[in-house]
C-alpha cells in the first residue's frame, strides 16, 4: 500500500510539519490514500473535509470583517475576541490573531485546505463506482474550494504563494521553501481556475435537502466577477505605496501601472453572472410573510425585507450561503436582552454587540440622500430630542422621545438597526399596531446592568435578527439557524455598477443597477433622488460622484454582511475611515437628555501595514524566501 506522497502546505511554507494526519474516515491501520477512494461514499467524506476548511463568517470569533473593522463595537470585557483585536489595533507578528497562514488563533488551516483539495483531485478518477460526469463534478468543487482558499488568503495576506499541486515527499529543501509571487499573477491563477472548473458545476444543486451549501455554477460565476472586481481596485490596481515591495530575488509582488482594462474585464464578469442569476430565476428579495404578518404595513414590510434578506434561508436572492457556519450563537449575542417586563433575567439573548455611530450616520434620509446632503433634514440638529407621533408609529414607539436622528430616515435604517424607542417587530408580537419597542436607557427594562450584556452604542443589529425568534422563557430562546450569506444578487449589482462607472463613467446601466436595489429599499432612484433633495443636485454626473454614490449604497445594503472591511481596503479608503472615533450614545444615563450625548469610545488607528495581515515571524524564520508585509 502507498503511504500519501505529498506534503501539506503548511510544510512547504513553515517546514515545521512533515506529514498531513489522515482523515478519520481512515482506520488507524491502513493509512492510505487508496483507502480514502475506495469507493464514492469514502471519496464523498473526503470532498467534504476539503469544504470543512471554508471560513466559518457567522462565527462570532473566525470572521476578521466583523469585529476587525468599524461596524461593529464590544465592551471592555471581550477585548480578547480575536478579531475585535484587530480593530482595537493590538495585532503583532509574533502570534498573529486570525492566523489563516497557519491555522491559528480562532483562524482556519487553509494552506492545508488547499493541500486537501489538491490530494482529492490527485485521486478522485480512481473510484470505481462513479460515473464520469459525478467525477468533473466533484472535482470542479474542489477545484473551486482551492481557488476561494487562495482568494481569502490573498485578500488577507496581499501577494501569497500558488499551490496548484502538492509537492512529492522527495522535495528537495529549497523546493519546499516556497515564494510569495506578484498579486495580478495570483489573481490569474484564481481566475483561470474558476473558468476552467465553472462548465462541470450544476445550475444548482440536485437534492435541496442533504446539497444545499454545495457549489454551483452561479457561485463560481459570482465570485470570478467579485475576484475580478477586487483586482481591479485601487489596492491591487497601479498601487504606488507598494512600489519598494519585492520577493527575495528582487520580483515586484504590486504592478505599480494602473489598467482601465482591469475594469472593463471585471464589468464583463459581472454582467455574465448577473445573467446567468436572472435565467436560472434569481431576484432581489422582497418580503411575503405568513398568515401571522398579512396586515402588516408598507412600512414594516420593508423594515422585514431588509432584515429577511440574509436571514430567510435560501430565499432567491441568496446565489451562496455556507451551510458549515450557522448564526444562532451570533443571534443569541447580537439581540437585546429584554423586549417585555416578562423578559427580564434572560439568560439568552444577551444583547452584547453594538452598532457604531458611524454605520447609523451612514444611513439615507428617508428622501434616500445623505443626511448631511438632504436639503429638507435638520443635520446640525440631529442629536435634539424628538418624541414620536402617530405619523412614525411604525419606526418609533408613539410617543416616546428619542434623538431626531432616529427619524425620517430610510427603510433599511430601520430595517438594519434596533435602537431606544424604536420599533421591534417579531419575535412573538405580529401586529404592528403593538409591536414590541426597546427601552434601554439605563434604569430601563433593558437597560445597562453590568459590564456586557448590552450595546455599547446604543443601536443593536437587527439585520441579524430572524423575526420569528422569540425568548420563550428566561432560559430559552428560539431561533431560525440560518447559514451565513457568502454573496447575493445584490452585491453583484453594485459590483457590476461600480465597475461600469470606473471603466465608462457616469452610464444609465450603473444608475440602473443602484436604482433596482434601491427600489427594493423603497427609494426613488438616485438621479431623481439628487435631483429634488440634495445640496448637490449633479453628483451622479461625475465619475467621482457617481462613485460615492455607490460606495455608500454597498455600505448601506450589505451593512453588517462583512463587506465593508475588505471594502474599505480595496478602495484604500481605509485611511480616511478607520482614523477616526468610534462612537455612541452615553448608556450609562437614565435621562434622555444625559443619555442622547454622544460619546467616543475608541480613537481608532490605521496605517500602511493595516492593509494585510503579518507573516508569523517563525515563518519567516523557518522560510528564508518568504518577505515580511510592509509596515510588520
Amino acid at each position: 500500500m502507498n503511504a500519501i506522497k505529498t506534503i501539506i502546505c503548511g510544510a512547504v511554507l513553515s517546514l515545521t510539519v512533515s506529514c498531513q494526519k489522515y482523515l478519520d474516515i481512515v482506520p488507524d491501520n491502513i493509512a492510505t490514500v487508496e483507502y480514502a477512494f475506495r469507493m464514492r461514499v469514502t471519496a464523498e467524506k473526503y470532498l467534504f473535509t476539503c469544504y470543512s476548511f471554508l471560513p466559518r463568517m457567522g462565527d462570532m470569533y473566525q470572521n476578521p470583517a466583523m469585529f476587525g473593522g468599524d461596524e461593529l463595537w464590544l465592551s471592555a470585557d471581550k477585548s480578547w475576541w480575536p478579531n475585535w483585536v484587530v480593530a482595537l489595533g493590538n495585532q503583532n507578528v509574533n502570534n498573529p490573531v486570525l492566523d489563516y497562514w497557519n491555522g491559528a488563533n480562532s483562524a482556519m488551516a487553509l494552506w492545508t485546505g488547499i493541500s486537501q483539495c489538491n490530494i482529492f483531485l490527485e485521486h478522485i478518477d480512481q473510484v470505481p463506482d462513479m460515473d464520469d460526469r459525478e467525477k468533473a463534478q466533484w472535482a470542479a468543487e474542489a477545484k473551486f474550494l482551492k481557488a476561494y482558499y487562495h482568494f481569502f488568503l490573498l485578500r488577507m495576506y496581499g501577494p501569497i504563494p500558488i499551490i496548484d499541486e502538492n509537492l512529492p515527499i522527495s522535495a528537495s529543501g529549497e523546493e519546499v521553501r516556497v515564494m510569495r509571487r506578484p498579486v495580478d499573477e495570483v489573481f490569474e491563477y484564481v481566475v483561470n481556475l474558476l473558468d476552467e472548473l465553472a462548465p462541470d458545476l450544476p445550475n444548482e444543486v440536485r437534492d435541496e435537502n442533504s446539497e444545499l451549501g454545495r457549489i454551483t455554477k452561479p457561485i463560481a460565476i459570482g465570485m470570478k466577477a467579485k475576484v475580478l472586481t477586487y483586482a481591479a481596485s485601487p489596492l491591487f490596481n497601479g498601487n504606488t505605496d507598494y512600489a519598494g515591495f519585492t520577493n527575495r530575488d528582487g520580483i515586484p509582488l504590486f504592478n505599480t501601472t494602473y489598467s482601465a482594462e482591469k475594469w472593463v474585464r471585471a464589468a464583463e464578469a459581472c454582467k455574465a453572472a448577473i445573467e446567468l442569476c436572472h435565467s436560472l430565476g434569481y431576484a432581489l428579495y422582497e418580503f411575503e410573510g405568513s398568515q401571522q404578518t398579512r396586515n402588516i404595513s408598507a412600512d414594516t414590510k420593508l423594515h422585514l425585507t431588509t432584515r429577511g434578506t440574509i436571514t430567510e434561508r435560501w430565499n432567491n436572492e441568496i446565489i451562496w450561503a455556507n451551510t458549515g457556519s450557522t448564526t444562532r450563537d451570533l443571534q443569541v449575542w447580537a439581540a437585546p436582552r429584554v423586549l417585555e417586563p416578562s423578559h427580564v433575567g434572560n439568560q439568552e439573548p444577551n444583547g452584547s454587540i453594538g452598532v457604531t455611530m458611524k454605520v447609523v450616520n451612514l444611513f439615507y434620509s428617508k428622501n434616500g440622500v445623505p443626511i448631511d446632503e438632504d436639503v429638507t433634514y435638520n443635520y446640525s440638529e440631529r442629536y435634539a430630542l424628538r418624541t414620536s407621533t402617530a405619523n412614525e408609529k411604525y419606526q418609533v414607539k408613539e410617543g416616546y422621545t428619542t434623538s431626531r436622528l432616529n427619524f425620517d430616515r430610510e427603510p433599511r435604517f430601520y430595517g438594519t438597526l434596533g435602537f431606544d424607542g424604536g420599533v421591534w417587530y417579531g419575535q412573538g408580537r405580529f401586529d404592528d399596531n403593538d409591536p414590541y419597542y426597546l427601552q434601554i436607557k439605563k434604569e430601563q427594562i433593558g437597560g445597562k446592568i453590568q459590564v456586557g450584556w448590552h450595546s455599547v452604542t446604543g443601536y443593536y443589529a437587527k439585520k441579524w435578527i430572524n423575526y420569528t425568534n422569540t425568548s420563550v422563557n428566561t432560559g430559552t430562546y428560539t431561533s431560525i439557524n440560518w447559514p451565513w450569506v457568502m454573496l447575493r444578487l445584490a452585491d453583484l449589482y453594485l459590483l457590476y455598477a461600480e465597475a461600469l462607472n470606473e471603466a465608462q463613467g457616469p452610464n444609465p446601466e450603473s444608475i440602473r443597477y443602484v436604482d433596482l436595489v434601491r427600489e427594493k429599499a423603497g427609494l426613488d432612484g438616485v438621479v431623481d433622488s439628487w435631483a429634488n433633495f440634495s445640496k448637490n443636485p449633479q453628483k451622479p454626473s461625475t465619475v467621482d460622484g457617481l462613485r460615492e454614490i455607490i460606495h455608500r449604497e454597498r455600505n448601506i445594503e450589505l451593512a453588517l454582511e462583512s463587506q465593508r472591511f475588505w471594502d474599505l481596503r480595496r478602495w484604500k479608503t481605509a485611511p480616511e475611515e478607520l482614523n477616526q472615533s468610534i462612537s455612541g450614545w452615553d448608556v450609562d444615563q437614565v435621562t434622555p437628555e444625559a443619555y442622547y450625548r454622544v460619546r467616543v469610545l475608541y480613537d481608532q488607528m490605521f496605517g500602511l501595514k493595516d492593509y494585510f495581515w503579518p507573516i508569523r515571524e517563525n515563518d519567516l524564520i523557518v522560510n528564508k524566501n518568504l518577505t515580511q508585509n510592509p509596515g510588520w
